[in-house]
């Protein structure tokens, strides 16, 4: 049996970049203290030909079970184990008279598009992030804060699919399985058709999609997963690209719709390497205020839908509540206050193809400093400053020896300019201490001459 070896490298713990040694900033991010030192093993021949042997079976099953099913299409070939040295798997079925092996080239209008429709998740404002549902053979990473309800969300979503037939594979490393159905019989949830599997191995979440074929299959979390040929442990960048590539290109061929919950760092940004993000089809992040009751779910990357919807769930005793007019939850408690407060406005946005109504909300006091304090919570700062700059110019407003803090109530992330007359507004509303009637809703794009301009998408 062939021994493995080992040597010493260093890699940054943000982008994967391998050096020969230590330096304080990757050259290839430029993140500072995140290269650690590692121990890169040559994996055991004996060892790697089992799995990719395991792997290959899988894979010439679920061809030829798809090529039974339906009888002019044809899977494409895989090479031999015993000579590779990496797992290939095979694309999507084409049809037979097309396709005879997997460098054969094809017109794109001649590929069969059969069995690729959108399945719902269960839960409607998933599915409005996702485009439609989620589709066979597809990659979606769900990522967020630790407690925001990642794993709740992929539960609920699980048992909704269970409950119109179809069967869901649910691994994961990183709870108990009792403690998982203590979470389901809190939320209500019977779990029929639900299959629990309390590991995180990489071949051993393969055996259970080739013995269930399950319509989706869940991995919670792509943190905790691992694969057997590489000797590093779970979390770390190598183990996160490998499995992500492995399992995505095994629902591929298995034909299931694969569900990834990922971690986030510190600053925001997905735990693990920046390719993570390229080798899945969908990433959706979820955000909110863990103490408060919203989250938010945003499509940062989607291939087979749009990247600018949002959905918006209250998190309940039942669990995830989908709300399907977010603008009452964002202005409610403006509506149920006694009187006219200054400082507040409320701005017409479009997230995705939705009009929300959100409240702005200004508080401008008298300065000390000789530079006054300019913070924004759920508007961009720059914008800030050119409304100021504006109100300063045109409207005589003593804007510059004041503190200003601009928010957006709900935890909303507004972007667009549409926003930018009622930010003005709050503004000027806290430095003359005068109300906005709360009848008055508004959206517009403010110049640098002053000017207000008309917005399309509202």
């Amino acid at each position: 049996m062939a021994k493995s070896s080992s040597k010493t490298q260093f890699q940054c713990g943000g982008c994967g970049r391998v050096t020969a040694k230590w330096v304080g900033k990757c050259s290839q991010c430029g993140e500072w203290n995140t290269v650690v030192q590692t121990v890169a093993r040559a994996a055991d021949t004996s060892t790697t030909a089992s799995a990719l042997d395991r792997v290959s079976r899988a894979v010439e099953s679920f061809a030829s079970e798809r090529a039974h099913e339906s009888p002019g299409r044809v899977g494409v070939s895989t090479p031999d184990v015993a000579t590779s040295s990496a797992a290939t798997y095979p694309t999507p079925d084409l049809p037979k008279s097309e396709v005879e092996d997997r460098n054969s080239a094809v017109e794109l209008v001649r590929i069969s598009t059969e069995g690729t429709s959108y399945m719902s998740s269960g839960i409607e404002e998933l599915d409005r992030v996702l485009g439609g549902g989620l589709v066979a053979g597809s990659t979606t990473l769900l990522a967020g804060d630790p407690g925001i309800g990642k794993s709740t969300l992929l539960l609920q979503s699980a048992a909704a699919i269970a409950n119109t037939g179809k069967t869901v594979l649910y691994a994961t490393g990183e709870e108990a399985l009792e403690q998982i159905r203590i979470r389901a019989t809190r939320l209500g949830l019977k779990g029929d058709r639900v299959f629990m599997l309390g590991s995180g191995d990489a071949l051993t979440i393969v055996d259970r999609v080739a013995e269930l074929r399950p319509a989706v299959t869940i991995v919670d979390s792509i943190q905790t997963a691992t694969h057997p040929d590489l000797d590093s442990p779970a979390g770390t960048i190598s183990q996160i690209r490998e499995c992500a590539s492995f399992l995505s290109q095994i629902a591929r061929a298995a034909h299931t719709a694969l569900m990834l919950s990922g971690h986030v760092t510190k600053d925001g940004n997905i735990a693990g390497p920046r390719v993570l993000e390229h080798q899945v089809d969908a990433v959706l992040q979820m955000s909110g205020d863990k103490v408060g009751m919203l989250r938010m779910l945003h499509g940062v990357k989607n291939r087979f839908g749009p990247t600018d919807e949002i959905g918006v769930f209250e998190m309940r005793g039942e669990g995830l509540v989908g709300i399907s007019d977010p603008s009452s939850v964002f202005i409610q408690q403006r509506e149920s206050g006694s009187g006219l407060l200054s400082g507040s406005a409320v701005a017409l946005v479009v997230e995705g193809t939705r009009s929300l109504a959100v409240e702005v909300q200004a508080l401008a006091t008298p300065s000390s400093l000789a530079s006054p304090r300019r913070v924004a919570n759920g508007v961009e700062i720059s914008r800030v400053h050119m409304i100021t700059a504006v109100l300063a110019k045109h409207m005589r407003l003593p804007v510059s020896n004041h503190d200003l803090v601009i928010s957006v109530t709900g935890g909303l992330d507004v972007k667009e300019p549409a926003a930018d007359l009622a930010i003005a507004l709050a503004i000027a509303s806290s430095l003359l201490d005068l109300p906005v009637k709360d009848t008055i809703a508004m959206a517009g794009e403010i110049g640098l001459s002053g000017e207000l301009r008309s917005v399309t998408r509202v």
